[in-house]
C-alpha cells in the first residue's frame, strides 16, 4: 500500500545551511497494516510522514501510495494532525461533512455518512457543538471522523494523541484499534511513546537521530488486546527503550555541540 524507496530529504537553500533530515529511507507498509514510526525529536518521523502525505517533496527517491507515485496530497491519503485542525466556526457535524460537501456529494448521502461516523466515534450527542466546547479527546475524535468521511484507504497520523492526558490517550488508542480492525485501513502512525507504539503497531520502525535512517524494524507479535503490564510487553519495551535512548543521547550531544 505504501512503498518508500531510498528517500532522502535535505532542507536549506545553500550548502552552508543544509540540513539532511532523511537519508536513504526504504520501507514498505502492507495493505491493512498498522506501522508506527518511533524515535526522538529530530529523527525525521514527521518529515517522512509529510512526504508520504505529499506535503514535502523528497530531495531524491520516490514514494508510491496505493500504486501511484506521490507528487502531491491526494484523496487516497487522509492526514490526522496532533493539533486537530478543525474549523472553529463549524459544528461537529459541519466539520465532519466538510470534505464530502467539497467533493460534491448530495445532501442526503452526506447526512447518512456523517450520522454513521458520528455514531461510530460516539459523537452523536455532540453533533451540534462547536470545537471550543469539546475536550481535547473529543476534538481528536472529530478530526478522525472528518478524515474517515473521505474513506481514504491510507491514514497518516502525526502524534494524534500526543497532547492528551494518559486516560484519554488510552481510550482513543482503543477507539483507533477498533476502527482499524473494522475498516481495514492502512495506517502509518508517528509517535514518541514506546508504550503507544507497542500497544498499537504490527511493526515498529525505529529511526535514528538526524539524519533520519531506519535503525531497526521490530515486529510486534503480541496478541490484541495487549496487556501493558505483561512480561512480553515489557521485554519488548526494554529492547526498544535501549535503541531509542541511544538516539536520544546522540541528539543531546548534538545540542551541546550546537548542532
Amino acid at each position: 500500500m505504501i512503498e518508500i524507496r531510498d528517500v532522502t530529504k535535505a532542507f536549506g537553500a545553500s550548502e552552508s545551511d543544509r540540513v539532511l533530515a532523511l537519508d536513504g529511507i526504504t520501507l514498505d507498509v502492507a495493505k491493512g497494516e498498522l506501522v508506527c514510526l518511533l524515535g526522538p525529536s529530530g529523527c525525521g518521523k514527521s518529515t517522512l510522514l509529510n512526504a508520504v502525505a505529499g506535503f514535502v517533496v523528497p530531495t531524491s527517491g520516490e514514494i508510491i501510495a496505493d500504486g501511484k507515485r506521490v507528487t502531491d496530497p491526494g484523496p487516497d491519503r487522509g492526514m490526522v494532525f496532533q493539533e486537530y485542525a478543525l474549523f472553529p466556526w463549524m459544528t461537529v457535524r459541519a466539520n465532519v461533512a466538510f470534505g464530502l460537501e467539497m467533493r460534491g456529494e448530495g445532501k442526503a448521502q452526506v447526512a447518512q455518512k456523517v450520522d454513521a461516523l458520528l455514531a461510530k466515534l460516539r459523537l452523536t450527542d455532540f453533533a451540534e457543538r462547536f470545537p471550543k466546547d469539546l475536550s481535547g479527546g473529543m476534538r481528536q475524535r472529530v478530526a478522525i471522523a472528518r478524515v474517515l468521511a473521505l474513506d481514504s484507504p491510507i491514514l497518516l497520523m502525526d502524534e494524534p494523541f500526543g497532547a492528551l492526558d494518559a486516560l484519554t490517550r488510552r481510550n482513543l488508542q482503543e477507539e483507533l484499534l477498533r476502527i482499524w480492525l473494522e475498516l481495514q485501513k492502512t495506517i502509518l502512525f508517528v509517535t514518541h511513546s514506546i508504550d503507544e507504539s507497542i500497544y498499537l503497531a504490527d511493526r515498529i520502525v525505529v529511526m535514528t537521530y538526524r539524519p533520519g535512517r531506519v535503525k531497526a524494524i521490530v515486529p510486534v507479535t503480541l496478541p490484541r488486546p495487549r496487556d501493558v503490564s505483561s512480561l512480553p510487553f515489557n521485554e519488548l519495551k526494554r529492547e526498544l527503550s535501549a535503541m531509542v535512548m541511544e538516539e536520544q543521547r546522540r541528539s543531546e550531544e548534538d545540542a551541546l555541540m550546537g548542532g
